[in-house]
């Protein structure tokens, strides 16, 4: 089968009062959402996943009604920042808190994430997902930075949690084998996108 991972589209800066952050999309990142009907035209669509996070419910928006499908949410897709109190889009990360910028870019994820059980967490509801649509099944899971790059991570062997710079409303394309084989074709994709990043 075929998984499809997109990143979310830009979210509103917001630091909650009380519990945590959850942002919404700003109006760029809608527009960014409905970019990704386009880019996924050719494709067939079985079935449409996301995190229960705002930001990529509403990503998954657009595409789940121009195919007439549900959109199925998982809270095992959540983002490794679920539990914090503050949300900053990356490109604001290195002037506000240039700290965690540099620790991003180096590939690594804040200190007091478990890289462990975040990884298993990831690649067990993406598993999971591989095995609902098995044959020439397509998935399109809508989902976050650390989701995607972690679950990248695990199928390439590689150590560090953020191996790969993923711009908003990306594609990132994976075949699943029957045997067990998963290979990445492509890794965010934003030929749909590439004007209205960097904003």
């Amino acid at each position: 089968m075929r998984l499809l991972l997109v990143r979310h589209g830009l979210p509103e800066r917001v630091v909650a009062e009380s519990g945590t952050a959850d942002p919404h999309l700003t109006e760029l990142g809608r527009r960014q959402a409905e970019r990704v009907v386009h880019a996924l035209a050719a494709d067939p669509v079985d079935a449409i996943y996301a995190s229960t996070m705002n930001r990529a419910v509403e990503t998954a928006q657009p595409l789940a009604e121009a195919r007439g499908l549900p959109v199925v949410q998982r809270d095992d897709l959540r983002e490794f920042d679920t539990d914090q109190a503050r949300y900053l889009p990356v490109h604001r990360m290195a002037r506000e808190h240039p700290e965690e910028w540099e620790r991003m870019v180096a590939g690594h994820l804040p200190e007091h994430v478990d890289v462990p059980a975040f990884t298993s967490r990831v690649v067990g509801a993406l598993e999971e997902i591989v095995a609902a649509h098995p044959g020439r099944g397509t998935a399109v899971v809508f989902a976050h930075a650390g989701v995607v790059n972690v679950y990248l991570g695990h199928l390439l062997g590689i150590t560090r949690p953020l191996p790969f710079p993923l711009d908003y409303a990306g594609v990132t394309r994976v075949v699943a084998r029957r045997d067990g084989v998963r290979k990445p074709r492509t890794v965010n994709e934003i030929g749909h996108v590439s004007d209205l990043l960097g904003t």
